[in-house]
């Protein structure tokens, strides 16, 4: 008689976990990639960025050879991630509402049923933890910083994390000198913002719109006029777009003084602590970037696994862990992450706050 897996081993749900179907998310996707080497056998991780290298070859006397160009420096950080841990638990009277049985999913074993009722949890888990993980990307994009108030539990506050990816002041944060009520407003602040990305040896390749600032965009005028095939001036070309990401449309892309930049609408949406709808990134808002500017990376979990007693480290994105009540016939399931959002050069960014309205 073949043996039943057991759902509730701590490697049969790593397993488990590496089923669920990544959520989409266009900051972290677009912007925020995680690699081979982010994922650490450790429980902090090591940023490194550097200030583009803008210098060039000096001219040297056939006499003496060469000249020694210096290394160009990095700043290198250790950090521990923040902990991110949801669980599920799973009552007797949670059994009965669900009607947990065939009557449920008829036609299923106990192992199928088993295996489908934890996927669903560490899926809503996991969906849980990706919106937490865009929410750290768009903050250290706006901020080149991320503040994070760590939970005792669900209503009780714990320590506050700081990370900060600059020294004594950031420099990715651009001023508009007047609200973007025309065309040249508009084109003169963007074009700004490009060169001081250009100026660091950095791309310019998106311009990111909160839905206010977009509109207001396709509003001017003077930039109807460009766009028009006849006006014998090549600007670019709207046309919008829906994108696979939810709230957010690829508006066509408009030249920038040399810089062609794409235009991004951004309306992405979450709900926070007190279940209001929040915005990730602030409507009246504008932000030049490139894609892959930063990326995520992973400190390891170390936990007491199921039936067993010594700590086992793991290391992955998603680690998840089975827990047992027997006097209170309660079965607990976790799904625990370590993740850090991290520009990968020094502000290669620009943010704009505030540009209409």
């Amino acid at each position: 008689m073949p043996g039943e897996l057991n759902f509730f081993d701590t490697y049969m749900l790593l397993a488990i976990t590496e089923e669920i179907v990544p959520r989409q998310t266009f900051f972290k996707d677009r912007y925020f990639p995680t690699g081979e080497g982010d994922i650490f056998a450790a429980d902090k991780v090591l940023t490194e960025y550097r200030k583009g290298d803008r210098k060039m070859a000096a001219f040297v006397s056939p006499r003496a050879g060469d000249i020694p160009m210096d290394r160009w420096g990095y700043t290198i950080h250790e950090y521990q991630p923040a902990f991110i841990a949801p669980s599920r638990l799973l009552t007797v009277d949670d059994l009965r509402k669900r009607g947990f049985g065939e009557a449920l999913y008829p036609g299923m074993s106990k192992a199928a049923r088993a295996a489908r009722l934890i996927l669903e949890d560490q899926t809503d888990m996991d969906r849980r933890i990706t919106r937490r993980e865009e929410w750290m990307a768009v903050q250290v994009m706006i901020n080149n910083a991320c503040t994070m108030q760590e939970y005792i539990d669900d209503k009780t506050l714990g320590d506050t994390l700081y990370i900060k990816f600059f020294d004594d002041a950031s420099e990715h944060i651009y001023t508009p000198a007047e609200k973007w009520t025309t065309w040249a407003a508009m084109k003169a602040d963007v074009v700004a913002m490009c060169r001081l990305l250009s100026r660091r040896g950095l791309p310019a390749v998106d311009l990111l719109l909160g839905t206010d600032a977009a509109a207001a965009a396709l509003e001017f005028e003077a930039l109807q006029r460009l766009l028009d095939k006849n006006s014998g001036i090549i600007t670019g070309r709207i046309e919008e777009e829906l994108s696979a990401y939810d709230g957010v449309v690829f508006m066509g892309n408009i030249n920038f003084g040399g810089f062609r930049l794409n235009l991004i609408s951004v309306d992405e949406t979450y709900v926070d602590e007190n279940d209001q709808e929040q915005k990730y990134f602030p409507s009246t808002s504008a932000m030049v970037t490139a894609p892959g500017c930063g990326h995520f990376m992973y400190g390891q979990i170390t936990q007491i696994d199921f039936g067993s007693t010594e700590f086992t480290d793991h290391v992955g994105v998603r680690v998840p862990k089975f827990c047992l009540d027997q006097p209170k016939d309660i079965r607990k399931l976790r799904l625990a992450s370590r993740p850090l959002a991290a520009p990968k050069n020094y502000c290669p960014y620009i943010y704009a706050a505030e540009v209409v309205g």
